[in-house]
């Protein structure tokens, strides 16, 4: 265990599945307490919980958060505050599905302003208040860092992902004012960018079986990637041998964007 992060604090938003619970069993087995949240799964979430805690010996609470209403991390946090004593890192990293995105996820002719406004808000919006809050508490402790969860569907085509991969442009924008500002502080603020990761979201892609292959056929590496490769990429942007990287998209696809 590296004793850099021991004792420390993650809160991330979305972590009980895909990405966001790789990212947090990682964290947590190098020693970090998290407060993570959840959207509706209140059972999964106290599991999650109680089997951090049995099996890494750190604290773990979960929180519920809708992240359409951004405007709730404030109270989100003084909740956090309760709780634990400090906040080092922070990720964004829940997205929304479902209803919430007709009209964002689809092809350019039949996007519609809801659509893309809710991805927007929950892509953007949710980054900028959760990353606010959680820098107001990373300066009492003298600095920390800051991810936001990006996608390669920003640099290249992927089907019916213009609005999401529009607004993850814009947040990986975001980063970088967000790291600009916040660095007299000594607080990092960057983006981890996959490529097509398999999770439940992709996997409802109408498409996925064909992206899954096409995946694997654009990779060097021949297959598609896991949550588990992105969650390595942000313990290592969070880590002390990630000192003086800020301000950037940090990209973990396989090399499939150069094909």
């Amino acid at each position: 265990m590296d004793n850099f992060f021991k004792n420390k604090t993650l809160v991330i938003s979305g972590g009980t599945r895909g990405i966001g619970r790789a990212i947090v069993e990682e964290f947590a087995q190098n020693g970090v307490n998290i407060a993570f949240t959840y959207n509706s799964n209140e059972e999964l979430a106290k599991e999650i919980e109680k089997e951090l805690a049995d099996k890494y010996g750190i604290k773990a609470k979960s929180y519920p958060l809708n992240i359409l209403e951004p405007e709730t991390y404030k109270e989100l946090f003084l909740e956090i505050d309760k709780d634990f004593d400090r906040v080092d890192f922070f990720i964004s990293n829940a997205i929304i599905s479902g209803r919430a995105v007709v009209g964002g996820y689809t092809k350019f002719m039949r996007l519609k302003p809801r659509g893309i406004n809710n991805i927007f808000t929950a892509t953007v919006n949710a980054f900028v208040v959760g990353a606010q809050e959680a820098a107001k508490r990373m300066q009492k402790n003298g600095g920390g860092s800051i991810i936001s969860i990006s996608s390669t569907g920003n640099r290249v085509y992927i089907d019916n992902y213009s609005g999401h991969g529009t607004c993850k442009a814009a947040v990986e924008a975001m980063v970088r004012y967000a790291a600009t500002e916040l660095g007299e502080f000594n607080i990092r603020v960057n983006a981890v960018s996959g490529g097509p990761i398999e999770t439940d979201a992709l996997r409802a892609f109408v498409n996925y079986e064909e992206v899954r292959d096409k995946t694997a056929e654009l990779s060097p590496l021949g297959r598609m990637g896991q949550p588990t490769d992105l969650a390595g990429a942000c313990l290592f942007i969070c880590s002390d041998k990630a000192s003086w990287v800020t301000g950037h998209t940090f990209i973990v696809d396989g090399g499939t964007t150069f094909k």
